[in-house]
């Protein structure tokens, strides 16, 4: 037990008022050997009830306006703190929650490091620490276990030192823990600013593979996506953006003929082929399917097809199709069986749809679905239309950033890093979504019960993709990519499946997500609607620690949640290696301008 530093003179509830001496109010006291804090506001102090020592947290601090005249007529005032209980300590052992109430005359006692330790240190066995206390500077170990099995939620200002908790979160973690993951836990991180793509977080190139997506040229990465995942309708629907009622129920047309045939040789030769036939051996032929005949030309990559669909034109008077002969030769009609195969079968035989990728055999199927479609009266040229223009636009993009693979297991790793700074605003949409569906519908269907396998989703700058502001995408995709990552924050935990959002603007992110994160860390938020959504949403932040979090410096948070019986306010470290922590570093503008030398380090990491 320390030295005594006041005693009890009111209790109201569970609002105390303590009566503290002068000598405590210095900021740091000795005392048998031992180091102790003076008392200040959001200290923490004890008071001695039987064999019981009650913590209480220091809320408020004033001077009594009783006040009186001592022995040489001197006027002096009462100090009196006004603090709340936040647990007690029963044989050495502390204990979360009011059990007892401190009386009127009580002894209050300073605590000691070892006690403010284990006061906060959550029944952490494991040396897990990622900064110090803010006020004590003590170094305080957090619950891995109970933080990484849950849903994780980073928020902060830009500058305010988010990044840098993010990296060194999870820097600790397989720092330590690494080698026991793996085969049982993989962990993929969204980055929209390419802040991760270097040695950050895990140095080792054997357990960390870096994707750089660009939708800019065909030198960026490639990501692997699974042959099942792109012939999937509902895959198709999302990434089309296609309409429930015409362009889905197309586009699962379009896989079921795929699925019928897929064991058949030379099925999609053959399929090509027919639909040629019917398109111009017809007793009552359409202009129109010349268009979508050269479409399939094209994305069949054979030059000679394309030349001959181009010499092909529409020829009014007959109305049918017609080529234009050369010198000295007949005109070439395609209007009967024999016509067709003197003209035109010669040239379909020699296609060779083994060398197309499947992004090419997806717009070739479409196309030729919509003719068979149109010609059988299925579907409305117009409905399909804006489909199709949206496929065009997309598989030019998703060409340059998706692989597509049988099987797509062998290439991932631990920690699977997917930037897309160089990708437009639509594949930054897009791409999350999908890789979230992908991955998690998979890990749903393959684990055990109870999980014998964990997926950790990590994404920075996690308003770009879960805001509801967005107006500039159609409402209907907008519900489904929410709707998506709800489920995921609402039932991926029963499967082993864990989202780390990191943002600025975390008022931006779907209220129903926010309700969702069980455990915060906190860094400086000015913006009003940010304040009020962290004060309606986090019930474990006491009042004092949220009127903190205006204020705090660089690098400082409030750190609450499931995992934490008290809510803490800690100083992150900072990461001083440079190719450690995330690029994110302010530009120092006197080493650019050459005002001074360069640094080694950069500035404070955001």
């Amino acid at each position: 037990m320390s030295f005594s530093v006041g005693e009890v003179v009111a209790v109201r509830g569970t609002n105390v008022t303590l009566r503290v001496f002068d000598e405590s109010n210095l900021e740091t006291l000795f005392f048998d050997g031992k180091k102790y804090k003076g008392v200040s506001i959001r200290q923490y102090i004890g008071v001695k009830r039987g064999f019981s020592l009650i913590v209480c947290v220091i809320e408020g601090e004033y001077l009594d306006e009783n006040r009186f005249e001592n022995d040489d007529n001197r006027r002096r005032y009462i100090r009196k703190v006004e603090v709340k209980p936040i647990g007690f300590f029963e044989q050495s052992q502390f204990y979360d929650g009011v059990k007892l109430m401190p009386m009127i005359k009580d002894k209050a006692y300073l605590l000691n490091e070892s006690q403010v330790i284990q006061v906060f240190s959550q029944g952490a066995e494991d040396d897990f620490s990622i900064g110090k206390m803010l006020n004590e500077d003590i170094v305080i170990n957090l619950p891995w276990q109970k933080i990484f099995n849950s849903h994780i939620g980073i928020f902060g200002n830009t500058g305010s030192g988010k990044s840098n908790t993010l990296t060194r979160l999870y820097s600790e973690l397989f720092s330590r823990y690494k080698s026991n993951m793996t085969n049982k836990s993989m962990f993929l991180l969204v980055d929209f600013n390419g802040e991760y793509t270097g040695s950050q977080l895990i140095s080792d190139e054997g357990e960390k593979k870096s994707y750089r997506l660009s939708t800019k040229n065909m030198q960026g990465d490639k990501f692997p996506l699974p042959s099942s995942e792109l012939w999937n309708t509902e895959i198709l629907a999302l990434l089309f953006q296609a309409t429930a009622n015409t362009q889905t129920p197309f586009l699962n047309r379009v896989i079921t003929k795929r699925e019928k045939y897929e064991n058949k040789p030379d099925s999609l030769l053959d399929y090509v082929i027919s639909t040629f036939y019917s398109c111009f051996v017809n007793s009552a032929q359409n202009k129109e399917f010349l268009i979508h005949l050269k479409v399939i030309a094209s994305h069949l990559n054979y030059p000679a097809l394309s030349e001959k669909l181009d010499k092909i034109f529409w020829y009014s008077k007959d109305e049918k199709f017609a080529c234009k002969p050369r010198q000295g030769s007949h005109w070439e009609w395609f209007d009967s069986s024999q016509g067709f195969t003197d003209n035109l079968r010669p040239i379909l035989d020699g296609v060779d749809v083994s060398q197309i990728d499947e992004f090419d055999e997806l717009v070739v199927r479409i196309n030729v679905q919509l003719l068979r479609d149109l010609m059988h009266g299925y579907v409305q040229f117009e409905h399909i239309q804006p489909l199709l223009k949206r496929v065009e636009a997309s598989i030019r993009d998703l060409k340059k950033i998706f692989e597509i693979k049988e099987a797509a297991d062998a290439d991932f790793k631990l920690l699977n890093i997917v930037s897309l700074k160089g990708c437009n605003q639509a594949a930054k949409k897009i791409v999350p979504l999908l890789l979230a569906k992908m991955f998690y519908q998979k890990h749903r269907d393959s684990i055990n019960n109870p999980p014998d396998k964990t997926l950790h989703f990590i994404i920075d700058e996690a308003h770009n993709i879960l805001s509801q502001q967005s107006s500039r995408e159609h409402e209907i995709w907008k519900d489904y990519r929410l709707e998506m990552f709800e489920e995921i924050v609402k039932e991926g935990r029963k499967f082993g499946m864990y989202l780390t959002l990191a943002s600025q603007r975390p008022a931006d992110i779907s209220p129903t997500i926010m309700s969702q994160v069980h455990n915060f860390f906190i860094h400086r938020l000015v913006n009003d609607k940010d304040l009020f959504l962290i004060d309606s949403t986090i019930s474990t932040l006491d009042k004092m620690s949220k009127s903190l979090i205006p204020n705090l410096s660089k690098g400082s948070c409030v750190i609450t949640g499931t995992a934490f019986d008290l809510p803490l306010v800690i100083q992150v470290d900072y990461i001083k290696e440079v190719e450690s922590r995330p690029y994110s570093d302010d530009v120092d503008l006197e080493a650019l301008w050459g005002l001074k030398d360069a640094p080694d380090c950069g500035a404070v990491t955001h």
